[in-house]
């Protein structure tokens, strides 16, 4: 993905307020061996590609002039209360260093996996996305996580989340193996089975009950 940028001459936050009432968005690109840069975007442009998941995830390409570089949207500050972006900075990527970064995560055949198909019950996603270690080459536009085999009152942990080549999980290089989704009854359905009656021999009718043996 494409991202145009301008090189900002003025800074400072009299500067960024004049910016933004023409149009523009301030923001700053760093890293990468380089020194940081102070830049400018259109606020429309920037508006509309934040509003894409895969601009948060993706090696951007940033083009300056005659120049392009590898970058990473790193932070984005908006209005409070308007749809304005206030603020954004990007992160210079290097094609040799790996890259810590977020990535969101797509779950599938949540629909026909037993614990819906069978019990009815309803999918828990306690993660949205994950932490990835990886070169900038190997990054993911997002990482799919399959639930077909997910039954009723199990979970689905990170390392049983298939990683796509060159993608190590961060938590579980750290030797942690957080759940990612699970599937639950629901509570109507939960109630049902705790306040269902449970019958003895008293509770049955005398007409339904066999009479004792009293012939000798």
């Amino acid at each position: 993905m494409e991202i145009k940028v301008t090189q900002r001459s003025v800074q400072g936050t009299g500067a960024s307020r004049r910016l933004r009432r023409q149009g523009r968005v301030p923001g700053i690109v760093y890293g990468g061996g380089a020194d940081a840069l102070a830049i400018e975007l259109d606020h429309n442009e920037i508006f509309h590609k934040l509003r894409q998941e895969a601009f948060h995830s993706s090696i951007l390409t940033m083009k300056m002039d005659n120049k392009t570089e590898q970058a990473l949207l790193r932070d984005v500050q908006m209005h409070p209360f308007k749809p304005i972006v206030l603020h954004v900075d990007f992160q210079r990527v290097s094609a040799n260093e790996k890259i810590h970064m977020k990535v969101p995560l797509h779950f599938v055949n949540g629909d026909i996996s037993p614990a819906v198909k069978l019990s009815g019950a309803i999918i828990s996603h306690i993660f949205n996305e994950v932490d990835v270690l990886c070169l900038p080459k190997d990054l993911p536009e997002f990482i799919e996580v399959d639930l077909k085999e997910l039954t009723v009152g199990h979970s689905l942990h990170l390392a049983d989340v298939k990683a796509p080549n060159g993608i190590e999980f961060v938590a579980v290089v750290k030797g942690e193996n957080p759940a990612v989704v699970s599937a639950v009854l629901p509570r109507a359905a939960k109630a049902e089975d705790d306040s269902a009656p449970v019958v003895s021999a008293a509770d049955v009718p005398a007409a339904n009950q066999k009479a004792p043996n009293t012939e000798k």
